[in-house]
């Protein structure tokens, strides 16, 4: 499968002022396929090196940071001749700290040679603040395949018809793509949900390795997580799908477990969004520019990394998701299509701060409000095709948007700054705007 953050790496490759790449991610999310298909596809030789259980390697950084000695014993542990047309990558970066901490004199005394580090995200974080080169590395973070690489993925066809942003044709597939949406909510963006469900097409086989993803997660608690927070770390994370079922969305220590409160449970919060588990969506009072200056920390929404793991969490069958009368679209309250179009907003190329609008009073709600292209945009999301809305109406009469966005299961329209854009297209709304 293709990933677009291909293209990412290619800037890297091609930047002038290049330094080692640090790529982040959620276990499982693609790292070490990305990377090794890079360095295939784009150098003439690629030295491999995994940090998993290999006291050998570890040993080679604990002598000191001379890089031409490094490079000489990493040569000889990948078998290959480093020079700087080499890709080296250092995996499972995690298990040896010294690794990551010898990134820095890379980059001061031999930016030539051409570097990416890789490890879990629940790893990685606990090495910040010792030794982590700080201004020293570049950094990306890898998340689950997009829609639109899902697309790819299943029909590259359909994906070239829908980025072509020719409405009319789109028209004609939309029932099509309405259907690769549902087999997108459950299958999700996982990379080996993913890739099983191309190989055997069976929804059976793809909860199974959903399900093997998330036992992974629960052993990483365990392994990197301090004791005293282990419990309100799984608190939190096994309350997001119910909380997400809620007509009001907003989390609420209170409903996870009675007596609850929030000073008890932000460091496990916190845990979960270092480690890229769980996404939180905080509401701004006002959809002012910048929005960030409107945040109102306490009150938020959590939603998961990835919508398949979502699916998986809440043990819906794959009847459900894809039923012809939508029903996927309306069960759970809208929760999935939120899931979805966040996912969505925080993936794209073009990826943007997002935030929530409610009234105080929760009279009227907008799920996303963004910047893009100097002004702030709402974002309202629908799960099936009533596309009626009370609290659109509401936020216009209150500031007067140059733009909203409605997405939903409709098929386009577009009349003077009122959008209605498909779920499955709303990847490419900042295109569509600016194609208008």
């Amino acid at each position: 499968m293709e990933r677009f953050a291909f293209r990412k790496l290619e800037e890297w490759k091609n930047s002038q002022d290049r330094k080692p790449l640090v790529l982040y991610g959620t276990r499982q999310v693609g790292k070490t396929w990305l990377m090794k298909e890079f360095g295939k596809q784009r150098y003439k030789s690629v030295a491999y090196i995994s940090f998993d259980s290999n006291p050998v390697l570890k040993s080679i950084f604990s002598k000191g940071f001379e890089i031409p000695r490094i490079i000489e014993k990493l040569s000889i542990a990948a078998d290959i001749k480093i020079t700087p047309e080499t890709l080296i990558i250092f995996d499972e970066i995690q298990e040896c700290p010294l690794a990551l901490t010898s990134l820095k004199y890379f980059n001061e005394n031999a930016p030539e040679y051409q570097i990416i580090a890789a490890g879990s995200l629940l790893g990685v974080i606990n090495l910040e603040g010792t030794g982590f080169p700080v201004g020293k590395v570049e950094q990306f973070t890898l998340r689950p395949l997009s829609f639109y690489e899902f697309m790819k993925a299943m029909d590259k066809r359909l994906l070239e018809v829908v980025q072509s942003l020719d409405f009319k044709t789109i028209s004609s597939f939309h029932s099509l793509l309405v259907e690769l949406l549902k087999q997108y909510f459950y299958i999700g963006g996982m990379p080996a949900a993913v890739k099983k469900y191309t190989e055997t097409k069976n929804f059976e086989d793809v909860r199974d390795v959903q399900n093997g993803i998330i036992n992974s997660y629960y052993a990483d608690f365990a392994k990197h997580i301090p004791s005293p927070i282990i419990a309100r770390v799984r608190d939190i994370w096994l309350s997001v799908p119910s909380q997400l079922a809620k007509e009001n969305k907003r989390f609420l220590y209170s409903d996870m477990k009675p007596g609850a409160r929030g000073r008890n449970y932000d460091m496990g919060l916190q845990w979960l969004q270092d480690a890229g588990l769980i996404t939180k969506l905080t509401r701004v009072s006002r959809p002012n520019m910048p929005l960030i200056a409107y945040m109102q920390q306490p009150i938020f929404k959590l939603y998961m990394s990835d919508i398949g793991l979502l699916s998986a969490q809440t043990a819906m069958d794959a009847k459900t998701y894809l039923d012809n009368d939508t029903k996927t679209f309306t069960h759970y309250k809208g929760a999935l299509a939120e899931q979805f179009v966040l996912q969505e907003l925080i993936t794209t190329k073009n990826a943007m701060p997002v935030y929530y609008w409610a009234t105080n009073k929760n009279t009227a709600e907008i799920e996303f409000v963004t910047q893009c292209n100097g002004q702030i945009i709402p974002i309202e999301v629908k799960s099936g095709t009533n596309t009626k809305s009370a609290s659109l109406v509401a936020y216009k009469e209150l500031y007067n948007p140059n733009i909203t966005i409605k997405t939903s299961l409709l098929e386009y329209s577009h009349k003077k700054g009122d959008y209605n854009i498909p779920l499955y297209m709303i990847e490419s709304f900042a295109d569509i705007i600016d194609r208008q």
